[in-house]
């Protein structure tokens, strides 16, 4: 004889344990660490597109962004942290509400330029060492089909697109490779930005391909960015897939799992 009532209450207790899965893991998700996709070309070759990582939530504090639900009670940053130099740093875009990553060149107080496509902080260039270019199949890459651009442009198509690859070494002693396309880019020379209180600026990695700090909000950069909009620190990637879909595992980047960032 089937025992109903010991079925039924199998099932709720099934319920119940999802349910609270789900909420331990939302939990998780608002404190703690927050998925992103890589979307764009912006940080290359630091960061591709079709990069999965987790953001660590924790590194700066929360906020009204990073923890936006009534667990978290407040006005303005908690336990605040600023980012360091070179820190890659997730943050809500001050007008528009997306989701942006860059590395952060630019705290509280430095005065930030680019000249001739260096970067200079307090009137200091930071030294760039030039090593092989970045080599990369010129073909759609990620689920938006995006081009990449190439300093030996035109590349027909599944030819080898290259970049320009340097690396730069920030006063802190934090190393990254930086891309350069064109020697002609609006943004290789700039005004000499002061970073206010309160703020921090950030670049993309792809110099040439990336509207970040030094592109004012009205036509589409970020400015300088508030600290409460900082969602937290990427520190490692932990998946990569360079096809339109995560399923396609012939597409699977197994060499950048798990991968320490810098």
């Amino acid at each position: 004889m089937v025992n109903y009532k010991a079925k039924k209450d199998g099932i709720g207790e099934t319920i119940k344990t999802i349910v609270y899965a789900l909420l331990i893991a939302g939990v998780f998700r608002t404190l703690f660490f927050q998925p992103f996709w890589i979307p764009s070309g912006s940080m290359k070759d630091t960061l591709l597109i079709g990069d999965f990582l987790f953001v660590n939530k924790m590194a700066y504090g929360y906020s009204r962004h990073s923890c936006p639900f009534s667990i978290c009670p407040f006005s303005g940053r908690i336990f605040e942290s600023l980012p360091e130099h070179g820190d890659i740093a997730v943050f809500r875009h001050p007008t528009n509400n997306a989701d942006f990553i860059k590395r952060v060149v630019g705290l509280p107080g430095d005065a930030v330029q680019m000249r001739n496509g260096q970067l200079l902080i307090n009137g200091e260039a930071v030294p760039q060492e030039p090593v092989a270019p970045f080599v990369e199949a010129f073909e759609p890459q990620g689920p938006l089909s995006h081009l990449p651009r190439c300093s030996n442009a035109p590349v027909g198509a599944g030819g080898q697109c290259e970049k320009e690859r340097a690396i730069e070494t920030l006063p802190n002693g934090v190393s990254y490779g930086v891309l350069n396309i064109d020697d002609r880019s609006f943004a290789d020379n700039t005004p000499e930005f002061t970073v206010p209180e309160g703020h921090v600026f950030v670049m993309g990695d792809n110099r040439d391909n990336s509207q970040d700090s030094r592109f004012p909000r009205a036509i589409g950069g970020v400015g300088f960015v508030p600290v409460e909009n900082l969602l937290g620190r990427a520190d490692r990637v932990i998946f990569s897939s360079a096809g339109e879909r995560m399923v396609y595992f012939w597409t699977w980047r197994s060499d950048r799992f798990f991968r320490a960032l810098q």
